[in-house]
């Protein structure tokens, strides 16, 4: 597994940074977000780091294969069980605000409204 020092998901998927975590294998991790942008919002990353989809290629086409069919099942142990939001951001124009691949996983009790809110 390629991690780097001081990133802050490698550091929570080493488990050197605490977690609420949704679900954990040898190849990615769940948790909840620190600073929820839904009633439910958890995240979803490769342990490999990969700093987003520029750098995914067809070698991660395995861990994204996983982390896209695992999504379901984990919405569903979380409760969102009449639908879901998947986001994933990419650069500074896409808003990514950590540099490792994630995907946001948002829902609750009522529709979301038509894009993720901006944080303050």
């Amino acid at each position: 597994m390629t991690t780097h020092a001081d990133c802050i998901f490698c550091r929570i998927a080493r488990g050197e940074i605490p977690s609420r975590k949704v679900y954990e294998d040898d190849e990615l991790m769940a948790f909840h977000d620190i600073q929820p942008s839904a009633p439910v919002h958890f995240l979803v990353i490769p342990k490999v780091h990969v700093e987003n989809l520029y750098d995914a290629d067809l070698q991660h086409q395995q861990v994204l294969g996983r982390m896209m069919g695992m999504i379901g099942t984990l919405a569903r142990e979380q409760g969102l069980d009449d639908g879901f939001r998947v986001v994933v951001n990419t650069g500074r124009v896409g808003r990514q605000e950590v540099y490792h691949l994630h995907l946001h996983v948002l829902g609750g009790p009522d529709p979301l409204g038509s894009g993720m809110p901006r944080r303050q």
